[in-house]
């Protein structure tokens, strides 16, 4: 009614009913309207914009504190976009830009979500022994759902090979899980191949290193097998030393690995491996011993029996169910957008 008012082709009939459109009906407009044309304000688009741009500067210098100044302005977009969608006519006549801010919306409560349940973890897993569910260093989001306590996994072993000046390769870990079927199933991953259980996503680092196997025997005759993973190998190549407990005891035990050879010659091309000629030291109080694979040591509180040396390998661990949800909002955005822009170019000969 009103366009044919300005295209002058209304009778006087129709003026009349277009301009008590235009005078009454503001004021009969319900309030949840102008709380809708509130929150869809370019204005407010601005602001939320900025507040999202203090947030990721604040969640950058505060480590601890990366979740809600990222959650609430991305919440708040997303409120905004919503409201300008319910409001502006043009979406629900073009269904491919309608699609496409409907895309954008998931795409924030998606972030936003992610950051509420994701885990960030580091975890150093030793050849052989099995994963028990425990991170030595975690983040995660305050509503974060997955159950890290039944995901299991045995390090198999891996191998890195060094370029001269210790340029480093490509890492393969060789890893072994039971499925849900309680068959055994191996797989090879590395620093960009992860391992996939449950969710949680586990990559190696550069981090890997040695650990000296003990068998420990307490008075009350309980035999447990525990590991000590000393410092990262060669970034502490000079360093190799770490203090351990034996499993429940109050002893504390120092070790040193002493290696007599070059492991890794940085003018050769060269690969990790356990070392051939080396002596295990072991401090507990003032006494110390020099031990080799299947000696032990008598203590006060139990047996201790060196078994030998193996490798640990350090993984990252990630979780976060919303990236391939992301994957599909994006895709769906791309293709809607190009679709209305295919529309639009397409409505006239280009060479017109």
């Amino acid at each position: 009614m009103v366009r044919a008012v300005k295209e002058g082709k209304a009778t006087e009939g129709s003026v009349d009913r277009a301009w008590a459109v235009l005078t009454i009906a503001p004021e009969r407009r319900p309030a949840s309207a102008g709380i809708l044309r509130l929150l869809a304000s370019l204005r407010l688009t601005l602001a939320l914009i900025a507040l999202l741009g203090c947030g990721v500067a604040f969640a950058y210098l505060r480590e601890g504190a990366r979740t809600w100044p990222l959650v609430v302005p991305l919440v708040l977009l997303a409120l905004n976009l919503l409201a300008a969608v319910l409001t502006n006519g043009v979406f629900r006549r073009q269904t491919e830009l309608l699609v496409f801010h409907l895309a954008l919306i998931v795409l924030l409560l998606l972030v936003a979500a992610g950051r509420l349940t994701y885990l960030n973890g580091y975890v150093g897993v030793t050849e052989g022994v099995p994963f028990d569910g425990t991170l030595s260093d975690s983040d995660q989001g305050p509503l974060h759902a997955g159950d890290l306590a039944r995901v299991h996994f045995v390090n198999k072993g891996f191998r890195i090979d060094y370029a001269p000046g210790l340029q480093r390769g490509a890492t393969r870990n060789e890893v072994a899980w039971a499925g849900p079927d309680g068959r055994w199933h191996e797989e090879l991953i590395g620093d960009q191949t992860p391992l996939v259980l449950s969710g949680y996503r586990f990559y190696t680092t550069f981090n890997k290193g040695f650990a000296p196997t003990f068998r420990w025997r307490n008075a009350h005759g309980a035999d447990l097998r525990g590991s000590v993973q000393l410092p990262p190998y060669p970034l502490k190549e000079y360093s190799q030393a770490a203090e351990w407990t034996p499993p429940g005891s109050a002893l504390s035990i120092w070790v040193m690995l002493d290696i007599d050879e070059i492991l890794l010659d940085p003018a050769e091309h060269t690969t990790f491996r356990l070392p051939e000629r080396y002596r295990l030291v072991v401090r507990i109080g003032r006494d110390r011993h020099e031990m080799r694979p299947g000696e032990s040591l008598q203590t006060a509180e139990g047996t201790l029996e060196f078994e030998g040396l193996r490798s640990w390998m350090g993984y990252r661990v990630f979780y976060d169910w919303t990236l391939p949800w992301l994957l599909a909002a994006c895709a769906l955005a791309v293709v809607s957008l190009a679709a209305h822009f295919w529309r639009k170019f397409t409505a006239k000969p280009w060479d017109a």
